[in-house]
């Protein structure tokens, strides 16, 4: 049996087709949040399965009170009744809520679409449950407002920074130790909060000066060197 001949056009065919640029860059990305997305369930497991009674009530207690932002509004309604310039942050801390709100829910939660964790495979105990959102999880709604409010007051009322921010941070963790976020979502919730308040200010130093009290050098962002 005679073997087939071969030609020129045989020998330089390529063994396999190259891979277009784009296509490998799409691989990497997808490899690269695969990981992503491996850690953000790892911690999101490791805060539930680590126990921690003295904290759960009082976390859960702190989700609950956080839903429409009630505790930022209340802290800006007692800022609103002490004097001129806690009343200028108060109105750039309930701004800069409306952007963070609209912004995580009526863009990043409809375009991500991302499910909200499986409390139950995780064995997030029951001392730890608030009302588990219909909503999709990414972003966390509840720290990008916290966040919006804290940074908008802590500019224009810098004594306010350090308690409002810690206060947002426990907000943000408190949604993760209640099993209704990943880490995750609370991390991009925290960067869209700084986010609104920058665009809160920025429109309301342009169109509203007298109110907000705030120039355009106070919205200044210096990056360490």
């Amino acid at each position: 049996m005679s073997e087939p001949p071969t030609t020129d056009q045989d020998i330089t065919r390529p063994l396999t087709r190259p891979v277009p640029p784009a296509d490998g860059l799409r691989r990497v990305a997808a490899a690269v949040l695969g990981d992503l997305r491996a850690v953000d369930g790892a911690l999101y497991a490791a805060v539930a399965a680590t126990p921690t009674p003295t904290l759960d009530r009082a976390l859960r207690r702190l989700s609950h009170t956080a839903d429409h932002s009630k505790i930022s509004l209340a802290i800006a309604g007692a800022l609103a009744l002490s004097g001129t310039r806690p009343r200028r942050a108060a109105l750039a801390g309930v701004g800069a809520i409306a952007v963070a709100s609209a912004s995580a829910n009526l863009l990043g939660k409809r375009l991500v679409r991302r499910a909200r964790p499986d409390r139950e495979a995780a064995r997030v105990t029951l001392d730890r449950h608030v009302p588990m959102p219909t909503s999709a999880s990414f972003p966390s709604g509840h720290t990008a407002s916290a966040v919006a409010f804290a940074t908008a007051v802590g500019t224009v009322l810098p004594a306010a920074s350090v308690p409002l921010g810690a206060l947002a941070c426990a907000v943000g963790y408190s949604r993760v130790h209640t099993g209704v976020h990943y880490p995750g979502d609370v991390a991009a919730g925290a960067i869209l909060g700084i986010a609104s308040a920058a665009t809160a200010l920025a429109v309301g130093s342009a169109y509203l000066p007298a109110a907000y009290g705030v120039g355009r050098r106070r919205l200044r962002v210096t990056l360490p060197a």
